[in-house]
């Protein structure tokens, strides 16, 4: 059955491209470990400062420090953005076509944009580990169709997202829980990465393990301050040992829940509460 938008749908459409001026630097999309780093077959053969987002839920508490990187946002007139629906849904997304999608956009096969092209289409058709469901939206609509499919159609759903007071500059700092983080009680989530594209394309995935969501205040050592947020997956068994969370908290899968700061440009759902009204805490629309 084909979902059909009501009007809200302009305003999403509006708060997902203002999301997308969050990334900026991707127009070239040379390929970062940033946008692999939540998928759980990562296997970065080595460590940079873009996948310092990771803690262990015993850190969550007021006062602690974290040290965490978080990007710079830069607006750009040469941001991506999504294609509707019906114009995604004509250009081929797989690793098959890909000699043809690298001539399409007129990348040089040796290039590092043909390159993350490759690796997005790769985590793309991945296998989902147990008791997770994936999906890579090209568009907005298939997007919230994804969502709609975990949540159930009439389920009304809201989105999360880091926001920051204007991030200084894109390094490594410590920066320390100001206020007792937040729990977002959700039965269920659903987390949507970007991905390095051509075009905007987001790698959402749900898994039924227990996940918890948390909004946590922020101050950086340089005065950056940042509501983030934060995800806690508490049963990492069925993930690959070679997730770089695991290297960089030193610990084995299924030893301790995982948990990791969300950048600016991604999105976590969760179905509303029964005392939501129609806008999220965040501003974010609601959607049905």
């Amino acid at each position: 059955m084909q979902l059909k938008f009501p009007h809200w749908i302009l305003s999403l459409y509006l708060l997902i491209l203002m999301i997308c001026y969050a990334i900026g630097e991707k127009t070239e999309f040379k390929q970062t470990n940033e946008n692999i780093v939540h998928h759980h077959d990562s296997t970065t053969p080595h460590m940079d400062h873009s996948v310092l987002v990771f803690f262990t839920p015993n850190e969550l508490k007021i006062g602690n420090k974290i040290q965490v990187y978080f990007k710079k946002i830069t607006p750009s007139s040469n941001t991506p953005h999504f294609l509707p629906k019906e114009e995604a849904n004509l250009i081929p997304f797989s690793h098959s076509n890909l000699s043809f999608l690298i001539q399409l956009f007129g990348f040089p096969k040796s290039s590092s944009q043909a390159q993350a092209m490759e690796d997005t289409l790769k985590q793309c058709e991945m296998s989902p580990i147990k008791g997770e469901t994936k999906f890579c939206a090209a568009s907005l609509e298939s997007m919230l169709d994804f969502v709609h499919q975990i949540f159930g159609l009439n389920t009304q759903f809201k989105a999360l997202s880091t926001k920051n007071s204007g991030l200084l500059d894109n390094i490594l700092q410590n920066y320390t829980i100001m206020n007792e983080p937040k729990e977002v009680l959700a039965p269920k989530m659903v987390a949507c990465h970007t991905m390095p594209y051509p075009y905007v394309v987001y790698y959402c995935h749900y898994q039924v393990s227990e996940s918890k969501v948390f909004k946590v205040t922020l101050m950086g050592e340089n005065g950056d301050g940042v509501e983030a947020v934060a995800v806690c997956h508490m049963d990492t068994s069925q993930w690959s040992s070679n997730h770089v969370s695991f290297r960089v908290l030193g610990i084995m899968p299924g030893s301790s829940p995982v948990c990791h700061f969300f950048p600016a440009d991604n999105l976590v759902w969760v179905p509303l509460n029964d005392g939501d009204e129609g806008f999220g805490d965040d501003g974010l629309s609601s959607v049905v």
